[in-house]
C-alpha cells in the first residue's frame, strides 16, 4: 500500500516535473487478512457478515511530491471501523441499496455505509473515503499553496 502509493505519485511526478503531484493507496485489514474489493453482492454479503459486531483496520497511504520527485511527503492514517451487529437482512437490504462491490470492506462511508458503524475511531475522517486531506492541506501548504 505505501509502495504503490508512492509509485502512484513518482510516475505522474515524472512526466510533470514541475507540477505538485498526489499519490495514493488504501487497503482493509480484517482477521490479519488483506481484504479484496468484493466484486459481487454474495461476496460482499459475506464480507458485511463476518465485519458484524467487529472492528476493520483501515491503512490510507498518501504521498505529496514535487519536483519530478525529488521533494516527497508521505503520510499513512490508521482508521479503525467498529461494525455495529447486522442481521442477514440489514447487510442484504444494504448491499442492494448501495451496490458497493467496487469498495475495499463493502460499503460506501460517505453513503449509507456509515449506517453499518457504531462507532469510527481515527485522527483523519476524510482517509476512510480514501484520501487524508489534513494531511495533504498541510503538504500542500508546506509546498506554497494557499489554503485557508
Amino acid at each position: 500500500m505505501t509502495r504503490l502509493g508512492r509509485a502512484k505519485a513518482l510516475s505522474v511526478a515524472a512526466q510533470h516535473p514541475n507540477r505538485v503531484v498526489i499519490g495514493g493507496d488504501q487497503i482493509a485489514l480484517f482477521d490479519g487478512k488483506i481484504l479484496g474489493k468484493p466484486g459481487t453482492a454474495a461476496k460482499a454479503e459475506e464480507q458485511l457478515g463476518q465485519f458484524a459486531g467487529n472492528r476493520v483496520t483501515f491503512l490510507t497511504h498518501c504521498t505529496v511530491t514535487a519536483n519530478g520527485g525529488l521533494s516527497q511527503w508521505h503520510h499513512t492514517d490508521t482508521t479503525y471501523v467498529h461494525f455495529r451487529k447486522l442481521s442477514r437482512e440489514q447487510i442484504r437490504r444494504y448491499v442492494a441499496t448501495e451496490n458497493p462491490l467496487d469498495c475495499a470492506g463493502a460499503f460506501k462511508i460517505e453513503r449509507l455505509g456509515v449506517s453499518l458503524f457504531s462507532r469510527v475511531v481515527c485522527e483523519d475522517p476524510s482517509a476512510l473515503v480514501g484520501l487524508p486531506l489534513i494531511f495533504v492541506s498541510r503538504a500542500l501548504r508546506h509546498y506554497g499553496f494557499e489554503l485557508p
